[in-house]
């Protein structure tokens, strides 16, 4: 089993930025409530039959914002990542190990959920780990898949214009059909610890990004067993004031940072 993953490198890095698994502040503010809520983990009655799948889990953002009694399982493929969700998770529910989620793993086909937040994008073969979520889950089993939405956020591809003349703020895509493999060069040692997608230096380290259009996903899923059930696209709820604050509201407003696609697991 590879455990030598791009990930594993910048793992102090991303401990750093999750402040050691409570998350950073798009974690905290918008990613984890909303994944709470269409995971659909508030029916008391419900949570004791509940059985959790966090795959590419990092350092356990998710697994410390569960509901106490539920059974939760994350796996990651970097040690280093799960030695700090371990340490910072004492729930006795929950369980961690260092695993490939693209590679077969020896874990129970009975879970009820299953989650990928901000990760997918990060791994070469999703569809090799999709498909080791579709023989995890139960018929029915709900899967929640959360990434830096596909459409807006291409490293490398896509930025952020002003257009003087209108006075707004856009985004601009180069390109967007093609599946693209992009090094994201890491600065650990900067005051903001700050994530550069060029260029390097001796002092950064690389972690790997993957990008495919919004189509393939589909396809990926279709085809290891699962149904689209929703797709939301969730923007920033920060807000800017200044003299650009109501061009960088409206924008932030109007571009998505991230794509959520609910997925059923669908009975053969």
């Amino acid at each position: 089993m590879k455990t030598n993953s791009s990930w594993q490198k910048v793992a102090p890095w991303y401990n750093k930025v999750t402040k050691g698994g409570e998350g950073h502040y798009y974690h905290q503010h918008v990613v984890i409530p909303n994944v709470l809520r269409l995971l659909e983990l508030n029916n008391k009655l419900q949570m004791s039959n509940v059985k959790l799948l966090d795959m590419a889990c990092g350092n356990g953002v998710l697994g410390r914002a569960l509901p106490k009694n539920i059974d939760y399982l994350g796996i990651d493929i970097a040690p280093s990542l799960i030695s700090e969700a371990k340490r910072n998770d004492r729930n006795f529910s929950h369980k961690y190990i260092v695993g490939d989620v693209t590679e077969p793993i020896s874990v129970s086909s009975d879970f009820t959920h299953a989650a990928i937040i901000l990760a997918l994008q990060n791994i070469k073969n999703p569809e090799s780990a999709l498909q080791n979520v579709s023989k995890s889950l139960v018929s029915g089993g709900k899967f929640v898949i959360v990434l830096n939405h596909p459409a807006f956020r291409i490293p490398r591809q896509s930025s952020w214009g002003i257009d003087e003349t209108k006075k707004t703020q856009y985004r601009r895509i180069d390109r967007y059909m093609s599946p693209l493999e992009i090094p994201i060069h890491i600065h650990p040692h900067t005051k903001n610890f700050s994530v550069r997608v060029y260029p390097s230096d001796r002092t950064s380290q690389v972690a790997m990004s993957y990008h495919f259009p919004i189509s393939d996903y589909s396809k990926m899923l279709k085809d290891v067993g699962f149904v689209i059930e929703a797709i939301e696209e969730w923007t920033s709820d920060k807000e800017s004031v200044g003299r650009a604050g109501k061009m960088e509201n409206r924008a932030r407003n109007e571009i998505p940072l991230f794509m959520t696609i609910v997925a059923k697991k669908l009975d053969f």
